[in-house]
């Protein structure tokens, strides 16, 4: 693509203040290129980023800081410190750059914050699949407030997190570190946590814009095969939302090339789109090593000043982690290839930002001397979301545990502190690096919190997670045979790049559980005992086999990574001292050959009678047993503001959310309905309401999920769509009525013309306790002209629940 910089000055005369206009003015070039880039003043040759023993920093950092600094990289996630004496340093050198540097001006410190504040003895809350499993924003608001200040009291600045990339393959190894398969509910609780997070003084950083988890087959950095109607409709509605309605500060690129085109180097991307069209005024750094990488993987640049210039002219304003291409913009400058004002645009951001968090005016005078990373609030919000995430899957009532009689925990991740954390804890992250040092705060296993909740319990590991070892087969099942019901705990270890079976660079060939689990729970169901499946995972896998056909576990109970409280959480569960509410924010598949597979597949993405494979998953997106039941209907649709209406009535009490086995995608004529059609112009807003009534004898919480279905447009739908959810907590015979404001973007797609447009025509919402379950539906006819969405209209659902 041809770059104009007609105008590059815009930065410097819009949206940016006086003072900083006049420091750019006051700038030399060497001080403009050292805003640019960050520096890891810790990293060694401990891999916590994409080759980063290969690309170790390569400036010394006294030279690095001679003319200032835009970054300082991972100052407490890269190695254990104690967090008082590293703090300590950071203020020494936030005061050094401040009167040793001619302009003064300190470093923006940056760190990880997926699964809380990436440092020593600092909580770590469940991974971002349990944030979806929880459907539950306002938690994950608050715990992104709560990782928040203990940054912003520790002096960081900026988090990298969250993760905004749309789950496509479950093969994909950095799964755990994503929220969900649909884009609203990646939309709605990722903007939850920018909210959270910059409430609490830290930018966020949306990642990984864009495309990142469609990479084929499911291979990290792989090229993505994704048109232009896939890239609007599914990858870029969350990181508008954040944008847009969260206000979040910064963005990430994406490592991957979508047609040929890296994306660290798309001013269509970062230019035309995030800055123009959706009035993104923040920064844009790289995701570590990828201004290289457009030298070195992708061969689109031939050094490392022509990959800078491809970067910067994108639109990606700092280098991280270090200086390793941005310096050499120098002398593109020089020979006139690269205009200084490009330069000028980017620092302009930068100070701007630095502006914004008050480190211009900052003295440095007094660090911290004491903190609580892991204070009573952290464990309280981390329990609350651990609870709340967790799916039952399959029962055959042998849950809750009223009276368990002997109990066997059995497993490679029973007494495991490391399986009930992502790949992004500090723990799996760092600690792996660092064997003998402590957590630093507590992290009970699910052995130690059974135990503690039920008193004395047998225990074997049966096998590791990896590695095809039977040796403690006998063991495992000797312990299972004495007891009255075994609890089987196995799923996953979390690492990066070969260091564990699911994390960033573990990507997967099969989705069967990793080494000989599997076998491993069938010779304990062969024991006769009733078995309880608990796992703990980051991706979802291929469990056909425990869920259906009477042979296998009696329950099975799905956690994804759930954290700190993840042992007591768990244990809370299984004896009934609470009730399961998790709903499945990714489809569980059917088996890695069926993949990559979405709910969001239209008609033919589906089974049918011209093939002889069948990607239906085992169970669907939105699935969650209870142990108590609910009845939803009543389901009504309204013009906001107008009289149209139409009404399914009544819904009959049905079986504990939609039941165990397997469901199959629903035709258009399958579901119950009036016939009556209410009616709603294009473009409008529009009522949806419904009542969900608590029928069992347990408090219990339900996800009401409404999906919509169009049979005929001007391009494919999905055959299911979820346009709106709310987490209603209900006790014993308790009924609320949920209304739901529809913003006509719910119903939005792109057209031949690739327009984000509202088409007339008829549409059947569906309620139900799934994407493939209806219990109720009603239609809805939209008329008038088509109606092009643009910036004003609203992306989020205003949700509204009344009881009684």
């Amino acid at each position: 693509m041809t770059i104009h910089h007609t105008d590059v000055g815009a930065a410097l005369t819009s949206g940016v203040s006086p003072r900083v206009r006049a420091l750019v003015a006051e700038m030399t070039l060497d001080e403009k290129l050292a805003q640019l880039v960050g520096y890891w003043v810790d990293q060694g040759d401990e891999v916590v980023a994409p080759l980063s023993g290969e690309k170790i920093t390569s400036a010394a950092y006294a030279d690095a800081t001679v003319h200032g600094l835009g970054h300082l990289t991972r100052v407490y996630g890269t190695r254990p410190v104690d967090p008082i004496e590293r703090a300590e340093w950071l203020w020494g050198e936030q005061r050094r750059l401040k009167t040793e540097t001619r302009l003064g001006i300190p470093a923006i410190v940056h760190e990880e914050c997926l699964t809380g504040f990436a440092a020593w003895k600092a909580a770590t809350f469940p991974t971002p699949l349990a944030w979806g499993a929880s459907f539950d924003p306002d938690a994950v608001e608050l715990m992104a407030s709560a990782i928040g200040r203990s940054m912003r009291d520790l002096g960081v600045h900026q988090g990298l997190s969250p993760v905004l990339d749309v789950v496509r393959d479950p093969r994909w190894g950095r799964v755990d570190e994503c929220i969900a398969e649909d884009p609203y509910v990646v939309g709605t609780i990722g903007t939850a946590y920018v909210r959270g997070l910059q409430g609490a003084g830290v930018h966020a950083t949306l990642k990984h814009f864009v495309g990142y988890s469609g990479s084929r087959a499911g291979r990290n950095h792989a090229p993505v095969s994704a048109g232009p109607r896939e890239l609007q409709d599914v990858f870029l509605p969350p990181f508008e939302m954040a944008v847009r309605d969260g206000g979040a500060r910064s963005v990430m690129n994406a490592y991957v090339e979508i047609d040929g085109v890296p994306i660290a180097s798309s001013p269509e991307i970062f230019t035309d789109l995030l800055r123009r069209r959706w009035g993104f005024d923040g920064t844009v750094v790289s995701d570590y090593f990828a201004v290289e990488f457009l030298r070195s993987m992708h061969g689109i640049a031939g050094s490392l000043g022509e990959a800078a210039q491809l970067a910067l002219e994108a639109g990606i304003d700092v280098e991280l982690p270090g200086p390793d291409a941005y310096p050499h913009l120098a002398e593109r400058v020089a020979s006139g290839a690269l205009p200084e004002a490009v330069v000028d645009r980017a620092v302009a951001r930068v100070l701007a930002e630095k502006e914004d968090l008050g480190l211009l005016d900052a003295d440095f005078a007094d660090a911290p001397t004491e903190i609580d990373l892991d204070e009573a609030e952290h464990r309280a919000l981390a329990y609350r979301l651990a609870l709340e995430s967790a799916v039952l899957l399959h029962n055959d009532g042998v849950l809750p545990l009223a009276a368990p009689g002997r109990i066997a925990v059995i497993g490679p991740n029973a007494d495991s502190a490391e399986a009930l954390m992502g790949c992004y804890s500090f723990a799996n992250h760092v600690l792996a690096h660092h064997p003998g040092v402590p957590l630093g705060f507590s992290l009970p296993t699910v052995r130690d919190a059974l135990s503690a909740r039920f008193g004395e319990v047998s225990y074997a590991v049966g096998c590791a997670v990896e590695g095809d070892d039977t040796s403690g087969f006998a063991e495992a099942v000797a312990v299972a045979r004495d007891a009255d019901v075994a609890i089987v705990v196995v799923g996953d270890r979390a690492g990066l790049f070969g260091r564990g079976t699911v994390g960033e660079g573990n990507d997967a060939e099969s989705l069967d559980l990793p080494g000989v689990q599997r076998q491993l729970v069938e010779a304990v169901v062969a024991t006769g005992t009733p078995v309880v499946l608990v796992l703990l995972t980051g991706r979802p896998y291929a469990l056909g086999w425990a869920l259906d056909g009477g042979s296998g576990p009696a329950a099975v109970l799905q956690a994804f990574f759930p954290g700190e409280e993840g042992g007591p959480a768990l244990a809370a569960l299984l004896a009934g001292d609470a009730t399961p509410s998790g709903r499945l924010p990714v489809s569980l598949p059917r088996s890695a050959g069926a993949q990559p597979y979405s709910y969001l597949h239209p008609l033919l993405g589906g089974p049918s009678g011209v093939t002889s494979t069948d990607p239906t998953p085992v169970r669907p997106f939105g699935f969650g047993l209870s142990y108590t039941t609910f009845a939803r209907g009543e389901l009504r649709v309204d013009g906001v503001g107008g009289s149209n209406a139409a009404s399914s009535g009544s819904g009959a009490e049905g079986a504990p959310d939609g039941g165990s086995g397997a469901a199959s995608d629903l035709a258009a004529d399958d579901v119950p309905g009036s016939g009556t059609v209410a009616e709603v112009r294009a473009g409008d807003a529009f009522t949806v309401s419904a009542r969900v009534t608590n029928t069992g004898a347990r408090h219990g919480a339900d996800v009401v999920q409404v999906y919509a279905h169009r049979a005929v447009a001007s391009v494919t739908r999905p055959v299911a769509q979820l346009i709106a959810y709310a987490r209603v907590d209900l006790a014993p015979g308790e009924s609320a009525e949920v209304r739901f404001t529809v913003p006509a973007s719910r119903l939005a797609y792109s057209d031949r013309a690739l327009r984000r447009v509202v088409e007339p025509g008829e549409v059947e919402l569906r309620l139900g306790p799934s994407c493939a379950v209806v219990d109720e539906a009603v239609a809805l006819r939209i008329t008038g002209p088509t109606y092009e969405l643009s910036g004003d209209d609203a992306r989020v659902v205003e949700v509204e629940v009344r009881r009684g």
